[in-house]
């Protein structure tokens, strides 16, 4: 059995290898994403002037400027209020062409907008696939999580790829635990690292001791990438076996291709309107934080959080409120913390595997368990090479070694 399990592992480490690299080394980064961002783009997060906090009204107003001043464009994501001297960072998307039926072609996705002015002070294509300045920390973050893999129809092949990758992750983790204590005499050798012992060893102690040390958070951050991935068709079906899951309020909707956006037959300010009537009598004790609007599935979703908390930090995330985009009316709530145990199952995957449920602390944790997921990565790769190259060497020597045959001889 031993021998079977350590095959499996080797051949899952290296399907798996080069992609968990990746995600480790750039999920060590993105944990921060927002703060290296504004410290290598400053034009999209701070004001040129100082300029005063704005509210949910301020922000809707210039929504409107920005789509009056370029009317191919909808405003898709509207923080509701900033903090001081900080920019409007606004999503858009491509309205429809009435001349075609198609989206307008736009070169960028994001705007950051002066909330005194309403200028535009800075704008990019975010998840571009490009390592400038601007757009490298989009970039690596969309890296992190679908290797910028094109769709196909509305099938998203990279999130699927590494949806995939991480049900193997999850798979070798368990048999990477098993072969790791070969037997109870010396289990604590498992645990071990031989740093005088050469490249060799020490090597092979990272690999084997270092993700025993590991093993725990690894597996936390296995899980919870195939859920963030593969939510809707693998994590939530299977823990609606063992639990009830509320309703999902946007389930049913039909997608459309993102050339053929849904346009919203009801405005922002009556959305926002109905929303803080709903969250006052739910007791939501943080304000309106933002607003979106979901262009393919054509729904509104209103968020309740302060302007430093967009991210949830220090918790299971932000209450949403959902609408119809059509007519407005209410579809439903996310509201972490409530529902059933296979809802705040599902609620913890993203604060956990960012680490954000424990605030900053937590984000170090996940920032030092990437580096060590890329580690892993490379030792086993080493390990891997180190033993073929034995086994050649063996080889050789034993061909070396046979006796020549008559026909040889001749």
């Amino acid at each position: 059995m031993r021998r079977i399990l350590t095959t499996l592992h080797r051949v899952l480490g290296l399907i798996t290898a080069g992609f968990l690299f990746i995600a480790g080394a750039t999920g060590a980064l993105i944990a921060w994403d927002h703060e290296l961002d504004g410290l290598l783009n400053p034009r999209f997060y701070h004001t040129a002037q100082p300029s005063p906090p704005i509210d949910a009204q301020r922000a809707l107003a210039l929504a409107d400027q920005v789509e009056q001043r370029n009317p191919r464009l909808q405003v898709t994501y509207l923080p509701l209020s900033t903090e001081q001297d900080h920019t409007l960072l606004m999503g858009v998307g491509a309205k429809l062409d009435p001349a075609t039926g198609r989206a307008y072609e736009l070169d960028f996705n994001q705007l950051a907008v002066d909330p005194v002015t309403g200028e535009t002070q800075a704008q990019r294509e975010w998840g571009s696939v490009s390592l400038s300045r601007e757009n490298i920390l989009p970039f690596l973050y969309k890296l992190h999580y679908s290797l910028h893999l094109p769709d196909i129809g509305m099938f998203s092949l990279g999130l699927w790829v590494m949806g995939i990758i991480a049900i193997g992750w999850v798979l070798d983790s368990v048999i990477a635990l098993c072969i790791s204590f070969p037997s109870r005499r010396v289990w604590k050798n498992s645990f071990r690292f031989r740093f005088n012992s050469g490249a060799t060893r020490m090597n092979f102690d990272l690999h084997r001791s270092g993700g025993v040390w590991l093993w725990p958070l690894i597996l936390v951050l296995a899980i919870t990438a195939v859920s963030m991935n593969l939510k809707d068709s693998v994590m939530a079906p299977v823990v609606s076996v063992f639990s009830t899951l509320s309703p999902d309020p946007h389930e049913g909707m039909q997608l459309s291709p993102e050339d053929q956006p849904h346009t919203p037959g009801v405005s922002r300010a009556d959305v926002l309107a109905r929303a803080l009537k709903d969250g006052a009598a739910r007791g939501f004790d943080a304000p309106v934080g933002g607003m979106f609007f979901a262009r393919q599935a054509g729904f509104y979703s209103v968020g309740f959080f302060e302007p430093q908390n967009s991210h949830g930090d220090g918790g299971l995330g932000n209450p949403y409120l959902s609408y119809d985009g059509k007519d407005g009316h209410f579809l439903g709530a996310e509201v972490p913390g409530e529902g059933s145990a296979g809802d705040l199952f599902l609620a913890l995957q993203f604060p956990l595997h960012s680490g954000r449920i424990a605030g900053v602390a937590g984000r170090i944790v996940v920032t030092l368990l990437g580096l060590g997921v890329a580690m892993l990565s490379v030792t086993g790769l080493v390990i891997w090479a180190q033993r073929r190259r034995r086994a050649r060497a063996r080889q050789a020597d034993e061909v070396s070694d046979a006796p020549l045959t008559p026909a040889t001889e001749a």
